[in-house]
């Protein structure tokens, strides 16, 4: 979504409306919800959408950008000012930007080409989609993986011809993650899911189910010690909208999935979760934990870190990218998210990576730079130093859990979670199911809301 994830969880939220500026522009829709996390890189995504109407001409995104190259100073505008002829043009965000330039002018002077690297501010994808198809867009460009499908079926990337051994230096998820038809079109550079935080100094022994944590926040609760059960974003920043990424744990524990798998491990949007019975019976589940008190709508993404910050609960279910926003304002530690007794809590496990543009002008230097550079240690280590989202590159996160312990509970998250679907289809489903779940949150009937949810999401999945 958000912020909803440090970069995919801010996907999801833009990704219904990014869909139809995506059609609009150039005869296709879109994939995954959360910027939208997410992250995630967090989305109830489509729910809360971020207008994508901004970039609607052929230079979207240049307006809120600032570019730099491996010669120059930092200028503002539609185009990189690079004092000469440019080998690549490179996109990301502000945020890794300055990591990005780093290696890029070392790869510009190895390679004797001009290397500008740009960061958009704001709706970076459907920037990209829209400027790539104007004829305007990046050789290389950075997002999350839920990107894919859309980038896809707009034409805008292109399969990369990744080593079987560079591939297998990657952790296996994050290899899924940017796997869409049976090809890798991306290189994945951090893995990024929800986890359960907890304040170890009111939790000695952490829950391994939700039934445990609600029993153990439930006598805090009474004893006077905190404010609220468990701190989870069930409101997905949109009036009437939950959170469907963060009751993906809880729902899949409870025996629902989103999107059955085919033989090649790819999702199969006509097998729809939300259709069959156990979704009802899952948020039949979800409800009484409403009812109870563990699950609350005034809790969003916006809220839901600073208040166990703050102390106001023992438990917070949130990705990496709230470590450093807690920073040592409480004590904790991080363990995988816990589900319904006999369940297994999976949830959506994202990455950002790199992509090359399908239009490029440069293929071989973007492909070289992608494939081969961007692939190193260096570069993984320096993006975490950056930003401490585990790595994607399988030596530096075994590096980040040995420096780090918590980044083992984000990782045993990552072993069971599912990949964050890319398919089109996804877009279809964040918007109706964000909100059948805040009515039903707020006391609907589970069996005839979620029913009436899977019915429009089929129907939108139809049509794409």
């Amino acid at each position: 979504m958000l912020s909803r994830m440090s970069g995919l969880r801010g996907t999801v939220v833009a990704v219904a409306a990014l869909t139809m500026v995506s059609a609009c522009s150039s005869g296709s829709s879109n994939g995954a919800a959360p910027a939208a996390s997410g992250s995630s890189t967090s989305a109830a995504a489509a729910s809360s959408s971020t207008s994508a109407a901004a970039a609607s001409s052929g230079s979207a995104g240049a307006s809120a950008a600032t570019s730099s190259s491996a010669g120059g100073a930092a200028t503002s505008g539609a185009a990189p000012s690079v004092g000469g002829a440019v080998g690549l043009t490179i996109w990301t965000d502000a945020l890794k930007a300055p990591v990005i330039q780093k290696f890029a002018t070392e790869f510009g002077a190895a390679n004797g080409i001009k290397v500008a690297v740009q960061s958009v501010a704001t709706n970076l994808q459907t920037a990209y989609v829209t400027a790539t198809n104007a004829g305007k867009g990046p050789d290389v460009v950075a997002g999350a993986n839920d990107w894919i499908g859309n980038l896809v079926q707009n034409g805008t990337i292109e399969p990369l011809n990744l080593p079987a051994a560079t591939a297998s230096s990657f952790l296996p998820i994050a290899i899924k993650n940017v796997t869409y038809n049976g090809q890798i079109y991306g290189v994945p550079y951090d893995v990024e899911n929800l986890a359960l935080f907890y304040n170890t100094d009111l939790v000695k022994t952490p829950p391994t189910t939700i039934e445990e944590l609600q029993a153990q926040g439930s006598a805090l609760l009474k004893a006077g010690k905190v404010k609220e059960i468990l701190d989870l974003p069930a409101d997905g920043g949109t009036a009437g909208s939950g959170d469907p990424y963060n009751a993906e744990p809880l729902y899949t524990s409870a025996g629902g999935y989103m999107f059955g798998v085919q033989a090649n491990g790819a999702y199969d949007p006509s097998d729809l979760g939300l259709s069959k019975p156990v979704a009802a019976t899952a948020y039949q589940k979800i409800q009484g934990l409403a009812k109870a008190g563990v699950l609350k709508t005034s809790i969003n993404d916006n809220n839901v870190i600073s208040r166990f910050s703050e102390g106001d609960a023992a438990f917070l279910q949130s990705g990496p990218w709230a470590t450093a926003q807690i920073g040592k304002k409480v004590p904790f530690k991080v363990v995988p998210m816990v589900g319904f007794a006999g369940g297994t809590a999976r949830a959506f496990v994202g990455s950002q990576a790199f992509y090359v543009s399908a239009k490029s002008k440069n293929k071989s230097f973007a492909e070289e730079f992608v494939e081969n550079f961007l692939t190193k240690p260096a570069v993984a280590a320096a993006l975490y130093q950056n930003n401490p989202l585990p790595s994607a590159l399988t030596a530096q996160y075994n590096a980040e859990v040995a420096a780090d312990p918590n980044t083992a509970g984000f990782g045993g998250g990552a072993k069971v979670g599912d990949p964050l679907p890319s398919i089109p289809a996804m877009a279809a489903v964040w918007t109706p199911l964000g909100i059948a779940e805040f009515n039903i949150l707020s006391g609907h009937d589970p069996v005839s809301t979620i029913a009436a949810a899977a019915t429009t999401i089929k129907a939108a999945i139809g049509k794409q």
